[in-house]
C-alpha cells in the first residue's frame, strides 16, 4: 500500500466517521436551555463540544484504519473463504 492511497483512505474514513459521530453528545438545545443567540436556530446546541467529537473520530477511525491496514497487508483476500 502507498503512502497516497494510506492518506486517502484514512481521511475518507475520517470523515464518514465525522459525520456518523456528529450527533451524539449535543444533549440540549438552545431553545431548551432558554438561551437563543440572536440569529441561529433555535434546534442548535447550547454548548457544542467539537474538540470531544474530533478527538473520538480520530481515536476510532485510527484504530479502524490500523485494522485495515493489517488486513491488507497481511495478504488475505476473499479467495482464502471457503465457499
Amino acid at each position: 500500500m502507498s503512502l497516497t492511497y494510506g492518506i486517502a483512505v484514512y481521511f475518507m474514513m475520517w470523515w464518514i466517521l465525522l459525520f456518523a459521530f456528529l450527533p451524539f453528545g449535543f444533549h440540549r438545545t438552545q431553545e431548551e436551555a432558554g438561551e437563543v443567540v440572536p440569529g441561529s436556530d433555535p434546534g442548535a446546541p447550547e454548548k457544542p463540544r467539537f474538540l470531544r467529537v474530533i478527538i473520538l473520530t480520530t481515536i476510532v477511525t485510527s484504530t479502524l484504519f490500523a485494522g485495515f491496514y493489517l488486513l491488507k497487508t497481511s495478504g488475505f483476500s476473499l479467495y482464502d473463504l471457503p465457499f
